[in-house]
């Protein structure tokens, strides 16, 4: 046993013996430490204290990832959940600590028995969400960044689709706001290649509910971490489904603060987030040799997309005309520019006129610094 592990161990007995917990918070963090144990010294796949199939398995699994979260907005992201409507064993919140420095559970002791947790070393969010849908027994997943929420009455309508039409996917709307308008509309089913082929798709994860046999299998790359991480594995998951429902709700409350991903603008996650996304773009390129003819049409507009926005946010971020052709000429090296002659939106049919020559380039740029 290692030292983490011994050193938890410890952790959960000098609670106990302070009175800081109750037998009972005791026996579930044990009992979550016991699981840990399993995965990562004995290599077994994660046991569900539920079977799979019986009828009180959960609708849904909320898997929130978290590290070094302020507490009052992970506490806010888990009331959001804990305030939707269900019934009983309904639901399950699994919370993914990607070792933190001050252990989320702390924060979270009088809600104990109605979470999941497992704490984690660092590896990343896309190492902590895997470890979610390991553990995940609900039909449905659906995935929240920790310092997010869902909105009650838009979300509640994205269950009522899951309940209704038994979707394999739900895609639906997120707001900056905290308070938003409920829009009940509901668009479907889709084929999921067929949808792709001729709409532009969101890339996070967290923009879908989606059945978990859905998976079989796909994985978040555990090499990608906060920049890029989602690309891959939405474009994947969302061919792979039958009956896609959208809606136009706003269902999910992105929060933006100083500490949010989004608002690391440093030189160096500049350069990181530029070069996970290229690499996204190149993974999902060699994925096209494997699919058949629709889905590979449909994954072609993916990539033409992407290396689109990888072009833009080079100008963007950079305001070089010379990074902006450096750019340009990486992705010629891999096949992936000139951008594809597709009118697949006004947007792209421009970028892509202006991109594809020198001069276009340098219109790019200037725009920029508006």
């Amino acid at each position: 046993m290692n030292d983490e592990y011994q050193l938890a161990i410890r952790f959960i007995f000098c609670d106990f013996c302070c009175g800081l917990v109750s037998e009972r918070q005791n026996k579930r963090r044990y009992s979550w430490l016991v699981r840990d144990l399993c995965v990562n010294l004995l290599g077994l796949k994660m046991m569900m204290l539920r079977p799979q199939n019986t009828p009180d398995r959960p609708l849904v699994s909320f898997i929130i990832t978290t590290f070094n979260t302020e507490p009052t907005m992970l506490r806010c992201c888990i009331d959001s959940i804990r305030s939707l409507s269900f019934g009983g064993e309904r639901r399950e919140i699994i919370v993914i600590d990607d070792g933190s420095d001050r252990p989320a559970i702390n924060e979270l002791l009088d809600i104990s028995d109605d979470i999941i947790y497992l704490r984690q070393r660092n590896q990343g969010i896309s190492v902590a969400r895997n470890r979610g849908t390991d553990m995940a027994s609900g039909r449905y997943i659906q995935f929240v960044d920790s310092d997010d929420s869902l909105l009650r009455p838009a979300y509640e309508h994205c269950l009522d689709v899951a309940r209704r039409l038994q979707p394999d996917m739900v895609g639906f709307a997120f707001t900056h706001r905290q308070c938003a308008s409920v829009q009940e509309d509901v668009n479907g089913p889709f084929d999921g290649a067929d949808y792709m082929l001729r709409h532009s798709i969101k890339g996070a994860a967290w923009g879908y509910l989606f059945k978990k046999e859905l998976l079989n299998g796909l994985r978040f790359r555990p090499d990608f971490d906060r920049y890029a991480e989602d690309e891959e594995f939405t474009a994947l998951l969302v061919l792979r489904a039958k009956r896609l429902f959208t809606t136009s709700a706003k269902a999910y409350f992105y929060r933006q603060h100083p500490h949010s991903v989004i608002h690391h603008f440093g030189k160096r996650n500049l350069v990181k987030r530029q070069v996970n996304t290229e690499r996204a773009v190149r993974h999902l390129q060699e994925r096209l040799a494997s699919l058949p003819n629709p889905e590979r049409l449909a994954l072609q507009r993916r990539i033409a997309q992407l290396s689109m926005d990888y072009l833009y946010n080079t100008a963007r971020l950079t305001h070089s005309l010379m990074r902006l052709n450096k750019a340009c000429e990486r992705l010629r090296a891999h096949g992936l520019f000139p951008l594809p002659e597709q009118e697949y939106t006004r947007k792209y049919a421009l970028f892509r006129r202006l991109c594809n020559t020198k001069w276009g380039r340098g219109i790019i740029i200037a725009a920029t610094f508006r």
